[in-house]
């Protein structure tokens, strides 16, 4: 079994694929597709709301399980989980970050969830150059045809509006019917994390 060692260079990724979006935007459904296209053996996910709701289920004794999933039970939760996630921030704003990432081994990372700058400014300062942040963007419309409703304490909070303005993306990918379909917004993206997991030396 294959594991992380701090200071391994061949153990450390090689590319870092950071997405974004709001709600029912399809952020996971698109960060998915492309883990899809590039195989289990390339790419480790990284979920950083993972460990944050593994955190307060065991502090609030909650069922992880519903949490970690799309109902009621994790909307009845959410806003009080994000208030207490806010306040581990502060205090320490790296500690999601590493908790999502210990034990990811693979050649490229992809982060599924990043809401904030400060996921942005870990990994950007831990693995310099080799970071890239991908928007994925619905029109409210789309979102609201998804199941999304305006939510005060959620939707209008840093978790969901963190990324709105400042953030410096790569790629926006556009998930609508009436777009480029997402493989061809991604192809890109792919052609990327497929050179920087090929192995050293190996042709291009």
């Amino acid at each position: 079994m294959s594991s992380r060692i701090e200071g391994d260079r061949d153990s450390e990724p090689q590319l870092i694929l950071i997405f974004s979006g709001k709600r029912k935007s399809g952020k996971d459904y698109v960060a998915n597709l492309l883990v899809d296209r590039l195989g289990d053996d390339v790419c480790d996910v990284v979920r950083l709301s993972a460990p944050l709701k593994a955190a307060y289920a065991q502090e609030h004794g909650l069922d992880l399980e519903q949490l970690l999933g799309t109902g009621a039970y994790k909307e009845e939760y959410r806003a009080d989980m994000i208030r207490w996630g806010e306040a581990r921030r502060r205090g320490d704003p790296g500690f999601f970050c590493r908790l999502a990432t210990r034990g990811a081994s693979r050649p490229v990372w992809v982060v599924s969830d990043a809401r904030r700058m400060s996921d942005l400014r870990w990994f950007r300062s831990r693995f310099p150059g080799r970071t890239r942040c991908i928007r994925v963007e619905s029109r409210q419309e789309t979102r609201g045809r998804r199941g999304w409703s305006f939510t005060a304490g959620v939707d209008d909070a840093e978790s969901e509006c963190g990324l709105d303005s400042g953030a410096d993306f790569h790629w926006t990918v556009t998930n609508e019917d009436d777009a480029p379909s997402l493989d061809e917004q991604l192809r890109p993206v792919l052609a990327l994390a497929n050179q920087a997991a090929a192995p050293a030396g190996a042709a291009p």
